[in-house]
C-alpha cells in the first residue's frame, strides 16, 4: 500500500489575496495547471481591481504553508444585447461577473477545493451585484465541465481555437 502525500490529508483554509507576496504562489499554481501563459500584468490586473474575488486554498504542514487553489474572478458592467430591437427588461447593461482562472494542485484534487473556491466567488460576485457568471473551460477538461455544471453553469458557446494551442472552449455561464 502506498504511502499517501502529505497535502492529501492536510486541512484547507481559504483566504482572501491581501498582498503582493500571495501572488507567486498563486502564479506558480495557475502555470502548472492552466495552458494560457498570462503576464505577471493580467494577474495584476485583476487582483488589484477585484482583491475580495481572489481566493487562495492553503494547507499548512507544520511550519510550511502551500497555496494548493487558487479561483481569479472580476465583475463588470456588461452592454447586453438587443433582440429585435429591445431589451428584455428595459435595461442596456447588467453586472457580468467572470471567472478568470481557477486552478488546484493536482496532489489535492477530489477533496472539493476547487467547487469550494467557485462557490465563494459566486456568492462574493452575487453579494456585488452580479446578474450572471461567465467562464471559459477546454472542452476536454471534463473534470472541470462536469464541476461546473454540477454548480448550475450551462454551456452557452463553443469558441473555436479559443486558446494559444489551438484547442476549443466553451464559453458557460451562470445566471443569478
Amino acid at each position: 500500500m502506498s504511502t499517501p502525500e502529505p497535502l492529501q490529508n492536510a486541512p484547507i483554509s481559504y483566504m482572501t489575496y491581501e498582498k503582493e507576496t500571495d501572488l507567486l504562489p498563486a502564479i506558480k499554481l495557475i502555470e502548472c495547471d492552466l495552458s494560457e501563459p498570462y503576464s505577471i500584468y493580467t494577474y495584476r490586473f485583476f487582483v488589484h481591481q477585484w482583491p475580495q474575488l481572489c481566493i487562495l486554498a492553503h494547507t499548512e504542514e507544520g511550519e510550511k504553508t502551500s497555496c494548493v487553489g487558487v479561483i481569479i474572478c472580476k465583475i463588470e458592467e456588461h452592454r447586453r444585447r438587443m433582440m429585435d430591437g429591445y431589451f428584455a427588461d428595459d435595461r442596456e447593461v447588467l453586472m457580468r461577473g467572470y471567472i478568470g482562472m481557477v486552478a488546484v494542485d493536482k496532489r489535492c484534487r477530489g477533496r472539493g477545493i476547487g467547487r469550494t473556491l467557485v462557490a465563494m466567488a459566486v456568492e462574493r460576485m452575487r453579494e456585488a451585484g452580479a446578474e450572471e457568471i461567465t467562464l471559459e473551460a477546454e472542452t476536454g477538461n471534463r473534470g472541470a465541465l462536469a464541476m461546473y455544471e454540477a454548480m448550475g453553469f450551462i454551456r452557452e458557446k463553443r469558441l473555436y481555437r479559443y486558446y494559444i494551442s489551438g484547442a476549443d472552449a466553451y464559453r458557460l455561464k451562470l445566471w443569478l
